[in-house]
């Protein structure tokens, strides 16, 4: 897997910086976080768990429907690099998925056929608190981490429970339950989004989020809004329903 450069790795975390304003949108952020780490690592996809208010993982974001499709997978069988992660709060990195059948038994050969071949998985860490993972999926016989580049991918993810805080606000953990169980709904809307404008523009779904995506970037508007007024409003967002 490509080594992360500082150059590269800088650029992020100043991207990442400029999202924390007053406008800050939470699931926007955790989607941008999953691109972008792909990218820095040359990874073929990254998705990104977090725990409900009972304790479960649930999905909330993802590079593309590879990754929501695996991640989903994970959650309904109980197993794979997501839940050890944050079972154990420690990462999963280097996992051949060809010789991982004996440790997820099902997770590991679904991961194959759709063209996987290696894992990794970071718990997102908040204090002492694993509240989500990470994961790290690569396509190619290359896709291990160099040491060194262990703790910088950690660190992403320690940045997407950091941002749980919204701008550091919030402080105690009845609050951040409350907080991670309305970016978790808010998730199912966005989902019902990408449907509606998938099946309007006959188009993918992939495809049908990254024109979400930019119309609330071109509009000023949070990405949650946007989803919702597709679900509800179709008229207030002209171009895009």
């Amino acid at each position: 897997m490509t080594t992360v450069s500082a150059e590269r790795l800088a650029s992020v975390f100043v991207e990442f910086a400029d999202t924390l304003t007053e406008q800050f949108d939470l699931l926007e952020f955790l989607h941008m976080l999953t691109g972008r780490t792909a990218d820095l690592v040359g990874a073929a996809a990254v998705g990104l768990v977090l725990a409900n208010k009972n304790g479960n993982l649930e999905f909330i974001a993802g590079s593309d429907e590879k990754a929501k499709l695996l991640e989903l997978f994970q959650l309904q069988n109980r197993e794979g690099p997501c839940q050890e992660a944050y079972r154990t709060g420690r990462p999963v990195v280097n996992v051949d998925l060809g010789e991982a059948a004996s440790r997820w038994p099902r997770f590991a050969p679904q991961a194959s056929a759709l063209g996987f071949r290696s894992v990794h998985a970071f718990p997102l860490r908040l204090r002492s608190q694993t509240i989500g993972a990470l994961n790290v999926f690569s396509d190619t016989s290359e896709g291990n981490f160099d040491r060194k580049d262990v703790p910088i991918v950690q660190a992403l993810a320690d940045v997407a429970a950091i941002s749980l805080l919204q701008e550091r606000a919030i402080h105690r953990g009845e609050v951040l339950t409350e907080q991670l169980q309305s970016a978790l709904n808010t998730r199912v809307v966005i989902e019902q989004a990408k449907g509606a404008i998938a099946q309007i523009h006959q188009i993918s779904v992939d495809d049908a989020f990254v024109r979400i995506r930019a119309y609330a970037r071109n509009n000023n508007r949070r990405l949650t809004d946007v989803a919702h007024a597709v679900i509800s409003d179709r008229s207030s967002v002209p171009g895009l329903a």
